[in-house]
């Protein structure tokens, strides 16, 4: 998933031509393309400035000069200032890229609005959601908690939430090239109104663009109601995103560290992306204690590169030194980042007496499931002994 977002971007940029360029975003686009791309890696594609749309044509002067890169949901709101944008240009020219399927009257509005005839292209680019990595995606919701309510009491609220997710199924359906079996669970309402409604898109409406060569059966999307097991995020995380996700909190990879006690600054905002980090692709799902390990075996090394990096003695070594300076510096700070999130999930581990809980969660597992009186007491030495290294 993470490719395809970053094949659509690619193909958005060097089919804009060379020269230079400003990317317009919403913040749903905004958040889509910082999940996959750095700021310098785009950058690196002559993108010199990146604003918001709605934003841009309030701001600044008028820059000629420079191409309009837009990169937007498909979305009333968007039209709008789309159009003011081409009827009162800031930009040399403008080329439009949707991040979903658009409306055919959207793009009689935009030719009527384009006097100028600035507007180069307009493509449909299905990358109407956010890739956390290879196999797992999120739909960006503005109320996440309105999938939870009865649908018959805020109709508004849900309808709006299951059109979204409707469209970010359809966008990752397309990106991968998929006409799927659907399959959903009967008993929620949700659910079923979900699958309806991908059903109809996918078999109906638009047919024609879901008409990929696959063989049938190949692709099953299955569509289940979180409600239906309200037990398990109750229980406590044990594995290294799973534990920053819950006790500190991830948002596009970003993790927020400004409330940490004696945090330094360089480290009040980190980033977490296994695409990026070789180390948390390797542990992101080992277990508490194992990831201790993992990390005091990374700061050993650390301190040998750091020992041999001081003994310079001769022109030869401080020219190894400033080759590989750079590999050091980014050592350097993967190092703190870790150790510094380790510890804060070590300090909240204790302050919430996570162990304990986790213990009374597995007693409660044992009268269900027969795990024996004395494993977990065991394992959550383990991890104590482990967390201490």
């Amino acid at each position: 998933l993470v490719r395809c977002v970053k094949e659509y971007f690619k193909k958005m940029l060097s089919e804009s031509g060379s020269g230079m360029k400003v990317l317009l975003v919403d913040s749903e686009t905004m958040e889509i393309v910082t999940a996959v791309y750095t700021q310098s890696e785009i950058l690196a594609k002559e993108v010199f400035l990146v604003e918001k749309l709605e934003l841009s044509e309030e701001q600044g002067e008028s820059m000629l000069h420079m191409k309009a890169v837009c990169f937007v949901r498909p979305t009333s709101d968007n039209l709008a200032h789309l159009k003011r944008h081409l009827r009162t240009p800031k930009y040399g020219e403008y080329h439009l890229f949707f991040s979903n399927m658009v409306r055919d009257g959207y793009l009689q509005q935009l030719a009527e609005a384009d006097e100028g005839e600035l507007v180069r292209q307009v493509q449909e680019y299905f990358a109407d959601y956010c890739a956390l990595d290879s196999s797992h995606f999120t739909v960006p919701v503005a109320d996440p908690s309105s999938c939870f309510l009865p649908p018959n009491r805020h109709p508004q609220a849900t309808q709006h939430t299951r059109d979204r997710m409707v469209q970010g199924i359809a966008s990752v359906l397309l990106s991968l090239k998929r006409r799927p079996i659907i399959r959903y669970q009967e008993s929620s309402e949700n659910s079923r109104s979900v699958a309806g409604d991908v059903y109809r898109l996918v078999y109906e409406q638009e047919a024609a663009l879901f008409d990929f060569r696959h063989s049938p059966g190949s692709t099953v999307l299955l569509i289940i109601d979180r409600l239906d097991d309200p037990v398990t995020p109750l229980l406590s995380q044990w594995t290294y995103q799973a534990m920053v996700h819950e006790l500190i909190g991830i948002k596009g990879h970003r993790v927020d560290l400004r409330h940490v006690p004696k945090v330094p600054p360089e480290q009040k905002e980190v980033v977490l992306n296994a695409e990026r980090d070789e180390f948390f692709k390797e542990h992101v799902h080992a277990n508490y204690g194992d990831l201790g390990l993992a990390v005091k075996a990374m700061v050993d090394e650390f301190q040998l590169t750091s020992k041999s990096n001081q003994n310079i003695s001769s022109i030869e070594d401080m020219q190894r030194f400033v080759e590989n300076y750079p590999e050091f510096r980014a050592k350097s700070g993967n190092v703190s980042k870790h150790v510094a999130v380790l510890s804060e999930l070590n300090r909240l581990i204790d302050a919430r007496q996570l162990m304990q809980v986790s213990c009374t969660e597995q007693s409660e597992d044992e009268k269900h499931f027969g795990v024996p009186d004395n494993f977990w007491i065991h394992f959550s030495s383990d991890l104590m002994w482990r967390s201490e290294i």
